[in-house]
C-alpha cells in the first residue's frame, strides 16, 4: 500500500500513515520484515539445557546404572526425568539413543490371517485374573531346567516363580502357591475366590491334579486360545523380560543357583521394572497405588 501514489498528490503513500490506518505497530512490521530478510535457522522453541553430546552422556550413565539389560528409548526416558532430573522430549532420546546405535534390535511381528482374540486380557484391578506358564533353561552341571512362573495381568507383577528339574503338573503349582500365600495370606479352601487362572493348553496345565489344586483355592481356570500366545500375552512377556535380563545374560551351575536367582530377579522385577501401560511405574509401585486409593 505504500507504495500507491495517492490522486490528489500524486505522492507516495507513507508508511506511518498506512500503518495508522491499518491499526499495526511500526514494530511489528519492522519484525516481519527482519524475519523475511533472515530466515530461521534451526528448530523453533525453547534451547535445550543439554546439548545431544551432554545428552548422550546422561543417557549412557542411566544405562549403566541401570539393573536391566536392553531397555528402549521410553524408559530411558522416564529414568532420565525421575533419576537424573533431566527433561527433554521422548523424540529426541529416541532420535540421540539411534544416531549413538544404542538401540537394541527389534523382530518383526508375522502376519496374521485369523485372530479370534480380539478383545483384552488387562484387567481394571490386581487379583482378578492371573498368567501362568512355564519356559526352559539350562544349567552346566544338572542339565535342562523348567521355570513356572505366575504373573498379575493388571499390574504385570510376578507373584511365583519356581526353577526345577523336572516340569511336571506338581511344580507347576509352586509359583500359584507362593502368590496365594503372599496375596490371600495363606492356603485354604476357596481362599482365592473370584481370581481367573489364564494358562495354555499344556498337558501340565489340564491335568486333573492341577485343576483339582486350583479348584481347591478357589480359582477359576480361564483357558487361552489354542495356537494363540496373545491369550496368555502378560506372562509371555514377562518371560520375554526374564530371558533378556537373566537367562541369557549369565550363566548357571546347578538348579539350585538358578532357582535362588529367579528368585531375585523376581523382587528386582517388581520393584524397579517400569512398565508404559502404568505410566512408567513399577508393578509395585501399581499395586501400592491400587491399596491407596481402592475402588468406590
Amino acid at each position: 500500500m505504500s507504495q500507491q501514489t495517492s490522486p490528489s498528490t500524486h505522492q507516495p503513500y507513507s508508511l506511518a500513515r498506512v500503518l495508522r490506518v491499518w491499526a499495526l505497530p511500526r514494530s511489528t512490521f519492522y519484525a516481519r520484515r527482519a524475519r523475511r530478510a533472515q530466515p530461521a535457522t534451526g528448530r523453533r522453541g525453547r534451547t535445550a539445557t543439554l546439548d545431544d553430546a551432554a545428552l548422550l552422556a546422561q543417557i549412557r550413565l542411566v544405562i549403566a546404572e541401570s539393573p536391566f539389560h536392553g531397555e528402549g528409548h521410553r524408559k530411558i526416558w522416564a529414568r532420565l526425568r525421575t533419576l537424573k532430573q533431566v527433561r527433554t522430549s521422548m523424540r529426541r532420546v529416541l532420535r540421540v539413543m539411534r544416531e549413538a546405535a544404542l538401540l537394541a534390535p527389534t523382530r518383526q511381528p508375522e502376519p496374521v490371517v485369523e485372530r479370534p482374540h480380539d478383545g483384552t486380557i488387562v484387567t481394571a484391578r490386581p487379583n482378578v485374573m492371573w498368567g501362568t506358564d512355564a519356559t526352559a533353561a539350562v544349567t552346566f552341571v544338572d542339565g535342562p531346567a523348567t521355570i513356572f512362573a505366575a504373573i498379575d495381568h493388571c499390574t504385570a507383577e510376578c507373584v511365583g516363580i519356581h526353577a526345577t528339574r523336572h516340569g511336571d503338573r506338581f511344580e507347576a503349582l509352586e509359583p500359584l502357591r507362593q502368590g496365594v500365600r503372599d496375596h490371600f495370606g495363606g492356603l485354604a479352601p476357596a481362599i482365592a475366590h473370584g481370581l481367573a487362572l489364564r494358562h495354555d493348553h499344556g498337558s501340565v496345565y489340564l491335568s486333573g491334579d492341577f485343576q483339582t489344586e486350583i479348584t481347591f483355592l478357589g480359582m477359576t481356570s480361564s483357558p487361552a486360545f489354542v495356537r494363540q500366545p496373545e491369550g496368555n500375552g502378560c506372562i509371555e512377556r514377562f518371560f520375554r523380560t526374564l530371558k533378556e535380563q537373566l537367562l541369557w545374560v549369565r550363566h548357571f551351575n546347578t538348579i539350585e543357583e538358578l532357582r535362588q536367582a529367579v528368585l531375585a530377579f523376581k523382587e528386582t522385577y517388581n520393584r524397579e521394572w517400569l512398565i508404559a501401560r502404568l505410566g512408567y511405574r513399577s508393578p509395585m509401585q501399581a499395586r501400592q497405588a491400587f491399596a491407596i486409593t481402592p475402588a468406590a
